[in-house]
């Protein structure tokens, strides 16, 4: 069992009278924690009123028409057989509330989009730009500008690939065809230096344990000579450069992708990363803190090459999907104990791309060619459940997990189609789907060579409302609350990387 780890939002707030306030609190840990809360240190149970509510199983105090008394430390405590967490969400209810609550955005709790015509800086509740990085503006300290001219080019105009948010302080975002990382500094909003890489640069990762940033090129558009490259001190505001990570027999082209898990509220320390390689019916498992292979995990018995991994601290699983043999056929989802580094077995007949909830509890597996979507849930003891089943032609691109609003530990997730211009919503708990319609064509597969994701989706951190999702030419903003469309913002083209930056 794991004692309880909390959070709380907002940490403060100012409300004039008469309006609504809500104090949001998650907590996470083995088993899962049961929750209260204390106004000034006195349990409130007692003062529930029709005013006054406990909403989605007590993660939530809402309180509706607010007076000058609801003013005060709203505790949240979170307890469970191994432990105890707290933490403070304070209220204050003035007059004067209304005149500062304008400026007290600041620069967090932002979307930041990359698209042709530079960055956008988008604040999602009311919709409104924030700032524009234009493509023009220089690298700080020098003569050229962050997206120079290409020949031929009449316009001057940005390529993106993906992007990581490091500690909200910075973004690094790679520009594959300049064979570089930019690094957006988040407080002044300016792009602060550029990062040699080796030729294009498609993915990053950014390992918190270690503060480094992870970079897979290709070496070229055919992918002939893919390496792997670390940026150390990543949140250090110091001239950046890139290390190799140590070469596999001198075979650095065989580096297909890199997977290394998550963390979590309450696995704040991850050790251990995957190198997955062409062709190669095998995993690397490589040290984060020394960029060394420590060891092979063979998957020859089971004839699996790995395409896609995800992970679970409950058991410790990693669920490998593997590419299809060379008859087409494909092999289940194989089980790997990431403690010992064996084999279990197959995921029962479960296909598909894995993807695991934020929270470890649910496995989620996309099976396109099936156009088949299976969830199975997991206990903390590591039992894997059956798997229930929703049939979708939707083409799925990308997912993203929101806690849910109306239940404490539960998850909601959202896909977004490679084809439709549809968004399905679903209930992890329940199973209950509802689409969201209407957000227009995603930029066509076939030009957004970076990665499989030509239409992302973003959510908005542990108490985010709002999803993020560009079509081809416009960027859509989900109200994940009310489950619905909350704006389309026109005229950005090809805004398929996104970033979200919370409260630093």
């Amino acid at each position: 069992s794991v004692p309880p780890v909390i959070r709380v939002y907002p940490e403060s707030q100012a409300r004039e009278p008469g309006v609504t306030a809500s104090l949001r609190c998650h907590a996470e840990g083995i088993p899962n924690p049961q929750l209260g809360w204390l106004k000034n240190g006195i349990d409130i149970t007692p003062k529930l009123s029709k005013q006054l509510t406990l909403q989605a199983n007590g993660s939530e105090v809402h309180i509706s028409n607010v007076r000058y008394e609801d003013t005060g430390a709203y505790t949240c405590i979170a307890k469970n057989e191994a432990g105890v967490d707290e933490d403070i969400s304070s209220l204050f209810v003035e007059d004067s509330a209304r005149k500062t609550r304008k400026y007290c955005l600041g620069i967090g709790n932002m979307f930041y989009v990359f698209y042709e015509d530079g960055i956008k800086v988008i604040q999602p509740v009311e919709c409104e730009f924030q700032r524009h990085i234009k493509p023009s503006e220089k690298l700080l300290g020098f003569q050229a500008s962050f997206c120079p001219k290409a020949d031929g080019d009449p316009v001057q105009r940005c390529v993106w690939a993906t992007a990581v948010n490091v500690k909200d302080k910075f973004i690094y975002v790679t520009q594959p065809t300049l064979d570089r990382v930019l690094i957006v500094d988040v407080q002044s909003q300016k792009v602060v230096q550029a990062v040699s890489t080796d030729p294009v640069p498609v993915k990053l990762h950014y390992d918190k344990s270690h503060d480094q940033v992870w970079v897979l090129s290709w070496g070229n558009m055919e992918k002939k000579s893919p390496t792997l490259q670390v940026i150390t001190q990543a949140s250090g505001s110091v001239s950046h450069h890139t290390i190799h990570t140590q070469p596999v027999g001198k075979q650095f082209d065989r580096v297909d992708d890199f997977f290394i898990p998550a963390t979590t509220l309450i696995i704040s320390h991850v050790r251990f990363g995957y190198i997955l390689h062409k062709d190669d019916a095998m995993l690397q498992k490589i040290d984060l803190e020394t960029m060394s292979y420590v060891k092979t995990i063979s998957l020859k018995d089971y004839n699996c090459i790995p395409e896609s991994l995800a992970y679970t601290h409950l058991g410790g699983y990693l669920f490998i999907c593997c590419k299809p043999d060379t008859t087409g056929a494909v092999l289940p989802q194989l089980i790997v104990d990431s403690v010992t580094d064996s084999v279990i077995g197959y995921n029962g007949d479960v296909t598909g791309t894995p993807h695991i909830s934020p929270d470890g509890h649910y496995l989620l597996s996309i099976d396109d060619a099936k156009g088949l979507m299976r969830i199975q849930s997991i206990t903390v003891r590591g039992e894997i459940q059956d798997a229930f089943d929703i049939h979708t032609n939707l083409h799925i691109s990308d997912v993203a997990f929101q806690p849910s609003f109306t239940e404490a530990h539960q998850y909601n997730v959202y896909c977004s189609s490679s084809s439709q211009t549809d968004v399905l919503f679903m209930e992890l708990s329940s199973g209950k789907v509802k689409m969201v319609k209407s957000l227009k064509e995603p930029i066509k597969a076939g030009e957004w060579p970076w990665n499989s994701k030509n239409r992302l989706i973003k959510d908005s951190g542990l108490f985010g409302q709002y999803l993020m999702t560009p079509s081809k030419e416009s960027l859509f903003i989900l109200d994940g609350r009310l489950n619905k469309l909350n704006c389309e913002i026109t005229e950005v083209e090809r805004g398929n990387t996104v970033i979200w930056v919370g409260e630093a």
